[in-house]
């Protein structure tokens, strides 16, 4: 199973508060939550559904998995439309110690040992594993070598503030640019690839 990531951003690499402005998007006192509503024109709203589509199951962090549940899992507006089906109907999988009584169905949390489990995963079933969100577990599963494919939905926008997907200290990872175009309303799609670690200029004295 090939484990992908899809994660809208800004410019500044922000991926805190793409949407509504909820308890969680405001936290760390963010307040310019909403950057990514209506940024998209019809293709990439396109692409980012059927994306969701094509998922044979999905792999969330505890805080995006419980933000999920409430909307994709339990709104009905939200439950209906393509990808809060795809959401509903296909397999899900929880990266937590602390979870101990999922809510949303068809969904397992992993044990303790998370790099085992998902290598596991990869090893044993075919298809996509899908990560949206989740930028603490994406910066684990990159340290841990696990990620396959990212998707960056790069947004023309600098806030200044909030949470970033890539910290300013982490490891180090080269990519190979698989795919990369902006859609009509400037929003940039890239894709890549892993490729082990960059190559850095030799010291001179």
């Amino acid at each position: 199973m090939r484990l992908t990531t899809m994660t809208q951003v800004t410019v500044d690499g922000v991926m805190q508060g793409n949407g509504h402005a909820t308890e969680e998007e405001r936290r760390g006192g963010f307040d310019r939550a909403g950057w990514a509503m209506g940024r998209f024109d019809d293709e990439t709203s396109t692409l980012i559904t059927e994306t969701y589509q094509r998922a044979d199951a999905f792999l969330f962090g505890r805080r995006t998995y419980e933000m999920f549940a409430e909307t994709w899992g339990r709104r009905e507006e939200m439950r209906g439309h393509p990808i809060g089906v795809a959401l509903n109907s296909t397999p899900k999988y929880v990266a937590s110690t602390t979870l101990t009584d999922p809510q949303w169905a068809d969904t397992t949390v992993l044990g303790a040992d998370l790099a085992a489990a998902i290598r596991d995963l990869k090893a044993t079933a075919s298809g996509e594993l899908q990560v949206h969100g989740s930028g603490g577990l994406i910066r684990w599963l990159l340290a841990h070598d696990l990620v396959d494919e990212l998707t960056l939905l790069v947004v023309p926008v600098i806030l200044g503030q909030g949470v970033r997907l890539f910290p300013d200290a982490g490891p180090d990872v080269a990519l190979e640019l698989v795919s990369s175009h902006a859609d009509s309303k400037g929003v940039s799609v890239q894709v890549y690839r892993p490729a082990g670690r960059p190559t850095y200029a030799p010291n001179h004295v």
